[in-house]
């Protein structure tokens, strides 16, 4: 069977149809002859992802962004990748958005969830994530010290504004004069170094001697010092133990029935007397008192006196 021009050229635009149907697909993330696994992820900004975009696991691509569209009014977006081969993953990893350049090409990088109870299955949503691309973080990182840099520059400004009202001409004249005045102190100053520079120079030997002989005098005066101390210190311990010999000998003394003060304290019988005798003559001023007729007899004619006895509040 002969074939024509006409079968030729059909042929031909049907496999071109086919290619540009593969293409195209193939160009938004589908696999026509593959058992690619669907998942899907919301967003509240995607960055610059685009359909296309590669989806990769620790930075090898296994799969693409197929769509992406509104989830809700709210202006969410649900986005829409696949998973080529037989790669699994747990149900409760997380899909990132990174930058996959400096220049902000945007990708999505799966983070499988480890030690995984479920896993994953074509359909499922999967929980999104965002992470910072460089230049956001740089601008993140640059927004406070623009702030603080704003803030300085306000001060300095204010400062140089108030430098600017200080410095009118008259505290300018005041200023002149003080420096002035300061220079020519300052020249005094170092007139009046170089003469006790010289004068130091001239009676360096006297200088010399004299600190020699400072020197001397309280060396010695500080061994006279130590040596009275020490005088002063040997009489008083020889003083302080003679007086606690004495004490101990009197304490010993004392103790002992020996001696009278021994025997007032050691002996009963003494202190039993003499709180006697101390109750006889207590007594006795009592009855002077109430009876000074039986120890005073005054009788102008001799009479006589009368006998005398005993009361009855006598001590035996």
């Amino acid at each position: 069977m002969k074939i024509t021009r006409e079968i030729k050229t059909a042929i031909l635009v049907i496999f071109a149809i086919i290619l540009l149907i593969f293409g195209y697909n193939f160009l938004k993330g589908e696999n026509l002859f593959g058992d690619d696994k669907v998942f899907y992820a919301t967003y509240n900004n995607v960055e610059g992802l685009t359909v296309s975009s590669k989806v990769t696991v620790n930075g090898f691509v296994v799969g693409k962004i197929k769509d992406i569209d509104f989830a809700d009014a709210g202006g969410d977006l649900k986005v829409t990748f696949n998973v080529e081969g037989d790669f699994e993953f747990g149900k409760n990893s997380v899909v990132k958005i990174y930058s996959a350049s400096f220049i902000g090409g945007k990708n999505l990088a799966i983070i499988p969830e480890v030690n995984p109870k479920q896993m994953a299955k074509s359909g499922d949503e999967i929980t999104s994530k965002i992470e910072p691309g460089l230049i956001g973080e740089v601008v993140s990182k640059l927004d406070p010290i623009q702030a603080k840099l704003e803030t300085v520059l306000e001060e300095a400004s204010t400062s140089l504004s108030s430098i600017n009202a200080l410095l009118n001409k008259e505290n300018t004249a005041n200023i002149s004069k003080a420096i002035k005045s300061l220079t020519n102190t300052l020249s005094t100053l170092e007139y009046t170094a170089k003469n006790v520079d010289a004068l130091l120079g001239k009676n360096q030997n006297n200088i010399d001697s004299t600190i020699l002989n400072f020197k001397q005098s309280s060396e010695n005066i500080n061994k006279m010092s130590n040596e009275i101390a020490e005088v002063k210190i040997a009489e008083m311990m020889s003083s302080l133990d003679k007086t606690i010999t004495n004490f101990s000998d009197i304490a010993a003394k004392v103790n002992s029935n020996k001696g009278t003060a021994g025997k007032l304290i050691n002996d009963a019988t003494i202190y039993n007397n003499l709180d006697r005798a101390t109750r006889q003559l207590d007594l006795l001023l009592q009855d002077m008192k109430l009876n000074p007729k039986r120890y005073v007899h005054f009788s102008v004619f001799g009479k006589k006196g009368k006998e005398y006895n005993k009361p009855k509040d006598s001590l035996k």
